[in-house]
């Protein structure tokens, strides 16, 4: 799930919350520089001397300059709050529960220029889109994990894997379709909840 950085936790450790500033910096400075000259021209050096960090600093806490625009803290808090969801709930309404209630409020507190911005790279650019994939098999497994859990069934199972990627692959046509509509369009928590609602009735 590709999203920012949240305001650090005041439960972090000090390290912690460290490391979490560096992100969040180098992110906002790789934002800044895409807006003003566009994505390839924008390096790794410029990120960093915009950063005030190194540019291995950068490449320590993202790899490739893809997975600046990629990368996100989300996966751990939807897999921790499906978990604690009741286990008589049913699956599509612990899921709907989760992405409404904390995953959309998380996404909200973004710059919604920023989160267009994120959205319109992954459809455009091919290295971006290419690293999106590998990111959704991630999340996809994940939510695997969870499914399993709940249902009793094997993560490896086919219904499983289809299910999870299923919703995966409907939060990221839902981001993308809001993305296209600009600012007149709905807002990103209705075009979700429409997405969920196809996933749970069909067409």
């Amino acid at each position: 799930m590709a999203a920012s950085a949240q305001t650090p936790d005041a439960k972090l450790g000090l390290r912690e919350r460290k490391k979490l500033k560096t992100r969040t910096a180098i992110r906002e400075a790789t934002y800044r520089l895409i807006m003003d000259q566009g994505y390839d021209a924008t390096t790794v050096e410029q990120i960093a001397e915009a950063a005030e960090v190194s540019p291995s600093t950068v490449f320590r806490y993202f790899p490739t300059k893809e997975d600046i625009v990629l990368t996100d803290e989300f996966d751990p808090v939807l897999e921790r709050e499906l978990r604690a969801r009741p286990a008589d709930e049913s699956i599509i309404d612990s899921l709907r529960h989760v992405i409404e209630e904390s995953l959309l409020r998380a996404v909200q507190s973004e710059d919604a220029e920023v989160t267009r911005l994120r959205t319109r790279l992954q459809v455009e650019v091919p290295a971006v889109r290419s690293r999106m994939m590998e990111s959704m098999s991630v999340t996809g497994q994940m939510v695997c994990r969870v499914l399993a859990d709940r249902t009793g069934r094997d993560a490896g199972d086919l219904e499983v894997r289809v299910y999870a990627m299923s919703v995966v692959g409907a939060l990221m046509e839902a981001t993308m379709y809001w993305a296209e509509q600009g600012d007149a369009g709905e807002a990103l928590r209705d075009v979700t909840v429409r997405a969920l609602d196809v996933l749970r009735d069909g067409l």
